[in-house]
């Protein structure tokens, strides 16, 4: 696969796919979260997809993240189908996208392994397993998302700096476009790592197109752009979360919304290239952003 980021303008990314599919009814508080409408309501992803494309995103972000072989078994799904499924996630994005028309793209999500705990641990980061044994664990999953023909992989939310290292050369083996994209807190990493240290690992890997942060606090993002944009000399990709904080045990959100479009502008002055919004980021939010950031081919 090929993907070329343009270098004369600013794309928009979609927003969070669980918040607008919990906005339309549906209560995705099971271990598969969004992944779980794959088996019980796909046309509803669908659906969110094409709500942030004509919002002014220029990709859809499949409901893969929490998607996982092991959490599909425990739900007594067996591996050919868990595998269909993995593949229905990057075809209904495909659907939204050809429906939609344009200059548009599919992001198939690569979550990092704290997400298929599903218990927060995407926050934390640092799961006690080696670098071989993540890479090991995400292969399969990654190896069907790439033979499902999305665009580009978003290999998003990794907390550690060891986990993006077992991803980055897997992606390097495939030979796959991708971005990385880390959750961050603050000038570290949710592991503890500098950032300076953790944006090194993508460096001199061509397959990763874009490096950023997602799933944080918008205050968090100029200063990781500015680092990214120095360390890798590469695109930088942003979509912070509103700024609430995720309850594991409670699975639920809470503080107070620190989420603005009008935050947009200075990211892009640092660098950012692909801007959008994550976790309680809906499609209104998105349409604000897009009209916000000057975003010449997104239609």
């Amino acid at each position: 696969m090929v993907f070329a980021l343009p270098n004369d303008t600013v794309l928009i990314g979609d927003g969070g796919l669980a918040t607008a599919l919990e906005t339309r009814g549906h209560d995705l508080s099971d271990d598969l979260w969004s992944a779980r409408l794959l088996i019980d309501a796909p046309d509803e992803i669908v659906a969110v997809h094409s709500a942030f494309f004509r919002a002014g995103a220029a990709f859809a972000t499949t409901a893969s993240y929490q998607a996982s072989f092991d959490g599909f078994a425990a739900r007594g799904i067996d591996r050919a189908h868990a595998t269909r499924l993995l593949q229905r996630s990057v075809e209904l994005a495909k659907t939204a996208r050809d429906e939609s028309g344009g200059h548009r793209y599919v992001a198939a999500s690569v979550g990092p392994y704290g997400a298929a705990l599903a218990n927060g641990e995407e926050y934390v980061g640092r799961y006690g397993l080696s670098v071989a044994q993540l890479a090991a664990w995400h292969r399969p999953r990654l190896e069907v998302l790439v033979d499902a023909g999305p665009d580009i992989l978003a290999v998003e939310t990794v907390p550690d700096a060891d986990e993006a290292e077992a991803l980055v050369g897997l992606i390097h083996e495939c030979k796959t476009p991708a971005w990385l994209s880390y959750t961050i807190d603050g000038l570290t990493t949710r592991a503890g790592q500098p950032l300076t240290d953790a944006f090194a690992v993508a460096a001199d890997v061509p397959e990763i197109v874009a490096v950023g942060v997602n799933c944080c606090a918008p205050d968090d993002v100029l200063t990781a752009v500015e680092i990214a944009r120095t360390v890798t000399g590469k695109p930088v990709i942003v979509y912070p979360n509103s700024g609430e904080t995720w309850d594991g045990p409670r699975r639920t959100w809470v503080g107070d919304s620190k989420w603005s479009a009008h935050l947009a502008p200075q990211w892009v002055a640092a660098g950012a290239c692909i801007v959008g919004g994550c976790c309680r980021v809906g499609p209104s939010d998105i349409a604000a952003l897009a009209a916000t950031v000057t975003s010449p081919n997104v239609p």
